[in-house]
């Protein structure tokens, strides 16, 4: 049965554009984990356009689940890692342009860069994870380099219109997937996935947990955080 992660970025969102105190993103870790989150997910980006370095601090002393910290392979970053000590991290490509990330780390393309902050993660005993496309050769370059496990990105999945690219966007997440498995990595799944669509990516065999923020964020503002979180297990869990 999937886990759900629940990412709690756009609380602080919300936050940020008065650039006052609340809502506090420690609030949504106590109801996300009432409404059955195994885990609490937060982006630290470089412009720290939304997660604050305190709010770091604060996630992973108040949540009674893991946490997974989203983050560039950037030094500055890694040091606050190293320093905090989440459960996990995952590896992702930041652009300050960008409004999300828009595709998976090339892995095969920054092997050094890459392999570099994993390597000091892991050496901390912070569990690894790589935000990749659903290429082979970027889950190959992974396993490689001996993170414990990949998450797919799903944008493409997301964003599809007509059910012939669904569909064809569907089986590069079951394939990708089914490589992911044969390497013994551990299958995770997140990017663009709404309560509409993640069943179908629910049912993928061997997917370990899924990463979802926006849309139980832009939910819980109409039924609330614990509800909207429930709502959400319920779809991952089948």
């Amino acid at each position: 049965m999937p886990l759900l992660g629940v990412n709690i970025d756009h609380v602080a969102t919300v936050r940020q554009a008065r650039r006052t105190i609340e809502p506090d993103p420690a609030w949504a870790v106590v109801l996300a984990e009432l409404g059955g989150a195994d885990g609490i997910t937060i982006h630290l980006r470089e412009d720290r356009r939304h997660i604050q370095d305190r709010d770091v601090r604060v996630v992973i002393d108040v949540a009674q689940v893991p946490v997974n910290l989203e983050m560039a392979t950037e030094q500055e970053i890694t040091q606050i890692a190293l320093q905090l000590k989440p459960q996990k991290v995952c590896l992702v490509p930041e652009k300050r342009e960008e409004v999300t990330t828009e595709g998976g780390l090339n892995v095969v393309g920054n092997l050094e860069r890459v392999q570099r902050c994993a390597d000091q993660l892991i050496e901390a005993g912070i569990e690894v994870s790589l935000f990749i496309d659903p290429d082979v050769r970027q889950i190959e370059a992974a396993s490689n380099m001996g993170v414990q496990a990949v998450e797919l990105h799903t944008g493409s999945y997301a964003e599809a219109k007509s059910p012939k690219e669904i569909e064809k966007e569907l089986q590069s997440l079951i394939k990708a997937g089914q490589v992911a498995n044969d390497l013994n990595l551990l299958l995770n799944m997140g990017h663009g996935l709404t309560y509409r669509n993640v069943k179908p990516v629910a049912e993928i065999a061997g997917v370990h947990e899924f990463n979802i923020g926006h849309s139980i964020v832009a939910r819980s503002i109409m039924v609330g955080m614990e509800q909207a979180v429930r709502e959400m297990k319920r779809l991952v869990s089948g």
